[in-house]
């Protein structure tokens, strides 16, 4: 497919500018007029528009396709959110107007949101008070450690250490070294969770705080997750829960509850509003009560009237981590989500979530290998490896089931399995989608016997098939002229 550079014709704009009816501004510096033509594509409004309408039509999304995306909890995006959140009132609001006018309200609306969305993430997850303003869930990791280390500094408690395991999400261990901590890595017990021996042996008085994923990325609800965060808090370090798998245990179990001190959310993922290709996202953080004082400034209260306002005078807090209160549109969409489920709803969309994930497993333990066969809640994990011999791996899977019209699940991570292929299938996908699904995998698993050679070409129907990956990362091109 052509660029529209090179679809670009001279003298073919796709507007025409009306004459000037100001004076030349003929007195300015030579060095800041422009020697030559922009350089933009001069190219007609039609074809600009089938230009990009052609351009979107080659790319995977959830309203055109299935997305089993394991960890990354890509489900389906409601229209009415959508709706809600280009409301005039929402969305031609800016935050630097004016909280209170005389005769008015400006931004109330707007706080009121945000207040509320707040309290009722903190009744899902058992905290005491949340910040909004975390701009992804990386975002979200970066500002619990920062907070973990504001609260040991206030203490004069010198601390070097943060405990992530294994199966971690790769951003745990990037998020806590650029807050400025080391990372201690606990390796897997033979059951797919943290090791227990290895975890004790590591935590003493420098460790910060522990970072943990539960459920971890194999889907497993830890079993020893109170001795856990009870043997963190004896030796004065601080639990973090990485909210990315909350969708597993909405309405059963709250992160408060089993005694994490810091939480973030993936609204992105866990309350269903749009994500991917770098944004926009939302990674608030909640804390218990004894953190609170180390929220991001401002914090929005309830004066005694009613009315909303920002205080911002919290002299421990760790500062502003992201202009004004976050993304405030995919707050609003997840608001909104939040109230129309309702308790019920959200202890439903778990429930369905963790169904079509053993749903699924079933399925594919004849011809995949299960490294854990027991315990999936909202994902799973299978592996390639007893096609290794044939040559096939994750990555051919991967790559072949593009043309079925399915996205590829996540494959090699966690990193601790040979041969990963990650599974999430959220709970907003029919059982004719996952029988379809099981289908075109088990038809591949059965290629993979009969034609291995046949998966290096994989995919063959896509706009691009199969490149060079090293040598893109070696060598990237990157101008079309090239």
């Amino acid at each position: 497919m052509e660029l529209i550079f090179e679809k670009s014709q001279n003298d073919n704009p796709g507007i025409k500018l009306p004459a000037s009816d100001v004076p030349s501004a003929e007195e300015l510096d030579f060095e800041y007029l422009r020697n030559d033509i922009a350089g933009l594509p001069q190219i007609s409004e039609p074809e600009v528009v089938r230009h990009f309408t052609n351009l979107s039509r080659l790319n995977f999304s959830v309203d055109t396709n299935f997305y089993p995306l394991g960890s990354c909890t890509m489900k389906y995006n409601p229209r009415f959110t959508e709706k809600l959140a280009g409301l005039d009132s929402f969305s031609s609001i800016h935050p630097l107007q004016p909280q209170l006018i005389k005769g008015g309200m400006l931004t109330q609306g707007a706080m009121q949101l945000i207040y509320n969305l707040e309290n009722l993430l903190s009744e899902i997850t058992g905290m005491h008070a949340f910040t909004t303003q975390p701009m992804a869930g990386a975002h979200g990791e970066l500002t619990g450690v920062m907070l973990i280390a504001a609260y040991h500094k206030s203490r004069g408690d010198k601390r070097e250490f943060i405990i992530i395991p294994d199966s971690g999400h790769g951003t745990n261990p990037a998020s806590a070294a650029i807050a400025g901590y080391k990372v201690k890595t606990i390796k897997s017990d033979k059951n797919g969770v943290m090791d227990m021996q290895a975890y004790k042996e590591a935590l003493d008085e420098r460790t910060a705080g522990v970072m943990l994923t539960c459920p971890n990325t194999l889907g497993i609800f830890n079993p020893h997750i109170k001795e856990i965060t009870d043997s963190a808090h004896k030796a004065g370090a601080l639990m973090y829960y990485d909210g990315a798998n909350m969708n597993a245990i909405m309405g059963k179990a709250k992160p408060g509850e089993l005694g994490f001190d810091i939480v973030h959310l993936n609204l992105h993922k866990t309350f269903s509003t749009p994500h991917g290709g770098g944004g926009p996202g939302a990674g608030p953080v909640g804390v218990k009560e004894f953190l609170s004082e180390y929220l991001p400034t401002s914090r929005i209260i309830m004066r005694e009237d009613g009315s909303y306002a920002l205080d911002y005078y919290k002299p421990l807090s760790i500062g502003y981590i992201s202009p004004f209160y976050g993304n405030f549109g995919i707050l609003l969409r997840a608001y909104a989500y939040i109230l129309y489920m309702g308790r019920d709803g959200l202890i439903e969309a778990s429930e369905n979530a963790v169904l079509n994930a053993n749903y699924l497993k079933a399925k594919l333990k004849e011809r995949f290998h299960i490294p854990h066969p027991e315990g999936t809640l909202h994902e799973f994990v299978i592996s390639a490896k007893n096609f290794s011999e044939k040559g096939v791996k994750a990555l051919d899977f991967a790559k072949a089931i593009i043309d079925t019209g399915f996205h590829p699940p996540t494959v090699y991570f966690p990193l601790n399995i040979k041969e990963a292929i990650m599974v999430e299938p959220t709970e907003t996908e029919s059982r004719q989608t996952l029988d379809s699904f099981v289908d075109e995998l088990l038809r591949l698993a059965d290629l993979a016997d009969s034609e291995p050679s046949r998966f290096h070409d994989f995919p063959e129907k896509a706009p691009v098939c199969r490149p060079d990956e090293v040598r893109a990362v070696k060598h990237p091109n990157l101008s079309y002229k090239a």
